[in-house]
């Protein structure tokens, strides 16, 4: 194990996953650097982590460590720069209505058929599809930072919350959010998830806060290469993060 000198963490450890199949490039392997001891990894710590690359999945963080292939990009928005375009606008508009909750991390029935839908249209075959209660669990709801559930409710009539539309997990971080991850109903025809991102940069915008932080860009990847559409962004880049988008 292996210790990240140029990080005031001296208490974590770091090591680096057996090689597995990589879930975004056909033919890849990929590798993780996974950060533990986990009960250390508090908000603060996390929000140094992100910065460096890492992202959480429960409560294992990691971030990709593949040995020659770069094609997993940490990518953060620039939240009080950021403008929408006129299809960024468009979806705005077309979703405003939707009412949003914000609760602590807990299991709801509703949310996880709505994930099982999800993943059965927009993942089939990925093996998120059959995911059990426990599975479902693990992945999003088990956290030792300051996360919260957010769901997304179509208005009844009398202009109470009704049908649920999207869920999506995110956590407070010092200077960002950072999107966890989102589900929403895949037979809509809707912009759910551009809507998504976009209410978060306008909760970052409100908090005072500089980034939302979107995982890893993959250009060679369709399901991942939308995250630059929100300009301006940064991409971290042999250590450093660098600007994009203007």
């Amino acid at each position: 194990m292996t210790q990240l000198n140029d990080l005031p963490l001296q208490a974590l450890q770091f090591y680096t996953t057996a090689p597995y199949e990589c879930s975004y490039l056909p033919g890849h392997v990929a590798r993780s650097e996974v950060a533990t001891p986990s009960h250390l990894i508090h908000s603060a710590v996390y929000s140094e982590l992100i910065a460096q690359g890492f992202r959480r999945s429960g409560m294992f963080t990691y971030r990709p460590h593949g040995e020659g292939c770069n094609a997993c990009t940490p990518i953060r928005i620039l939240a009080q720069e950021f403008r929408p375009d006129r299809s960024q606008r468009r979806a705005i508009k077309r979703h405003r209505q939707l009412v949003a909750r914000s609760l602590r991390l807990c299991f709801v029935p509703e949310h996880y058929q709505l994930y099982l839908r999800y993943q059965a249209v927009r993942h089939a075959g990925g093996g998120m599809d059959h995911d059990s209660i426990d599975q479902y669990t693990q992945f999003l709801l088990q956290s030792r930072v300051n996360s919260r559930l957010i769901e997304f409710r179509a208005p009844r009539a009398d202009g109470e919350p009704g049908e649920l539309k999207m869920v999506s997990v995110l956590d407070i971080l010092d200077s960002g959010l950072s999107a966890v991850y989102t589900f929403y109903e895949p037979d809509d025809g809707a912009s759910y998830g551009s809507y998504n991102i976009l209410w978060q940069i306008e909760q970052a915008r409100a908090m005072g806060l500089q980034y939302v932080y979107l995982g890893y860009w993959i250009a060679l990847s369709p399901k991942m290469n939308y995250k630059t559409r929100f300009k301006p962004y940064e991409l971290l880049l042999d250590g450093a993060w660098k600007r994009f988008g203007d």
